[in-house]
């Protein structure tokens, strides 16, 4: 129980009884290290990550340990992640062509899995209140090689003004008090005090009323938090429950091997909690039996908190018109050179039905049903593919990582040798025929950037803020996301 706030220790010693000795110790247990494989990539399959086997729960889920300079990371092939926090993208599983939300979505590990389940078909919003995180979430999506989501930086309420009942599905994985998080981040040890649940409870309280209006009528949404405290967990679904009686609980399943528990009905009580007298719970406790519990000394994980809900389908609802996309539209000389390039760079590439806009000079490919986004904050549109230049086009770093290698008329394997000096920002000195122009890097059969072949060489366009020198038996750890 190292350096475990007192009070904290106080609290679940009574609330859990004879659990308590085996949770306090998982706390001096060394943290797993888990990730994800990405199967949106056209090879995915690990090339320098270990694989000790996979998590229990879903199917993309592995142990070991991810280096954040490896052919994988950079790739896209993996994503380092909590293996806890792997639970709650399968509780939602969104389905290709859902309008879904991710509503507190930064770094982007939940909004990177739930993409994995939609297969690049429908509308993914993924939505950070703060822009410097924004800008990672963005960068993560960026790099998993997600075509199909838009990423902004609003306040819920800002948000939610934008687009009422828009969503069919619906994930708010809440800013929490970390209780999940003690053994891997001494800041959110420091941070805790006694209160701190139930001030973040408050929080969490106003940004569900946000989610709320987003979500349409039969809708569902996902609540989930990486804390133990019921005043987060229980007590806050209890409380959705009695606000908004148009919601029903749904089971989530629990298979045995999984070592995922029930949730904690009788801590819904407010008084039992306390360490009071309680007459009965608020809520029926069969209903919160049907939300979940990570425990760290019951499965390999840090601890995690979900429920899920659905909104009644008959739920009476103001009528909204959330406006359609209105594109940016190219000029006649930005349409001949753009045409050239997806013709001399890209096979097959066909755009029908899909819509292109321009930020500024950057060229961008809507997700289908992406409403109007006038005055809004957006990071990212879709599938960015590259910028206009004094009359030529660039291709976008993401191009090259979000379409399989098949999909360009020149792509060049990078060797051991050549993928140190191409993530360096090398030029490379090509030993096969090329043509002049565009040509993607590619690395354990994935597409890794772009070069360009001019007079027997390779210029290097791997981006700068990205490029980093390889060492021998590199190991720096990627960062990992709860």
């Amino acid at each position: 129980m190292t350096n475990l706030p007192t009070d904290f220790i106080s609290k679940y010693t009574r609330l859990l009884g004879d659990e308590a000795p085996a949770f306090f110790d998982t706390f001096d247990d060394q943290v797993q290290k888990a990730y994800r494989m990405n199967p949106l990539k056209a090879h995915p399959s690990v090339s320098d990550t270990p694989d000790h086997g996979p998590v229990p729960y879903g199917q993309w889920g592995h142990f070991g340990a991810v280096s954040g300079h490896s052919v994988d990371h950079v790739t896209g092939v993996v994503y380092s992640q909590e293996p806890s926090a792997q639970f709650v993208g399968e509780v939602l599983q969104p389905q290709p062509g859902e309008r879904v939300l991710d509503l507190a979505a930064a770094p982007g590990g939940k909004t990177t899995h739930l993409a994995a389940f939609m297969q690049q078909d429908g509308l993914l919003w993924a939505n950070e209140i703060f822009m410097n995180r924004a800008k990672i979430l963005s960068e993560n999506i960026e790099r998993m090689g997600v075509q199909n989501s838009i990423v902004s930086s609003h306040a819920p309420a800002e948000l939610s003004a934008k687009l009422p009942q828009f969503f069919d599905k619906i994930l708010l994985d809440a800013p929490c008090s970390g209780e999940g998080m003690f053994r891997k981040n001494p800041a959110a040890v420091a941070q805790w005090h006694q209160d701190f649940p139930q001030e973040l409870a408050d929080l969490q309280r106003e940004i569900l009323k946000e989610a709320m209006k987003m979500l349409r009528p039969g809708g569902q949404i996902v609540y989930s938090t990486c804390t133990f405290a019921p005043e987060e967990d229980e007590q806050m679904i209890a409380w959705l429950m009695q606000e908004y009686p148009e919601m029903t609980l749904l089971p989530i399943e629990k298979p045995a091997h999984t070592h995922v528990s029930d949730g904690r009905p009788a801590w819904a009580d407010h008084d039992y909690t306390a360490g009071q007298t309680a007459e009965s719970t608020t809520v029926d406790q069969i209903e919160l039996a049907k939300t979940a519990r990570l425990w760290p000394q019951v499965l390999q994980g840090e601890g995690h908190f979900a429920a899920k809900l659905q909104k009644s389908a008959t739920a009476t609802e103001t009528e909204v018109n959330v406006k359609p996309l209105v594109p940016s539209p190219l000029s006649r000389a930005q349409e001949q050179i753009v045409t050239a390039f997806l013709s001399d760079t890209l096979v097959d590439f066909d755009l029908a039905g899909r819509t292109l806009t321009l930020f500024g000079d950057r060229l961008y490919l809507a997700p289908v049903d992406t409403p109007d986004i006038t005055g809004m904050k957006i990071l990212r549109l879709g599938l960015e593919l590259g910028t206009f230049k004094k009359n030529r086009f660039e291709p976008a770093h993401a191009l090259a990582l979000a379409l399989p290698p098949k999909a360009f008329v020149q792509t060049y394997a990078l060797d051991t040798a050549d993928w140190a000096k191409f993530v360096h920002g090398d030029v490379i000195r090509p030993d096969v025929p090329l043509q002049k122009g565009w040509v993607v890097m590619t690395a354990n059969e994935n597409g890794a950037g772009w070069g360009k072949f001019v007079d027997g060489q390779i210029k290097n366009f791997f981006p700068k803020g990205l490029r980093f020198v390889v060492k021998p038996n590199d190991a720096a750890l990627a960062p990992e996301d709860d």
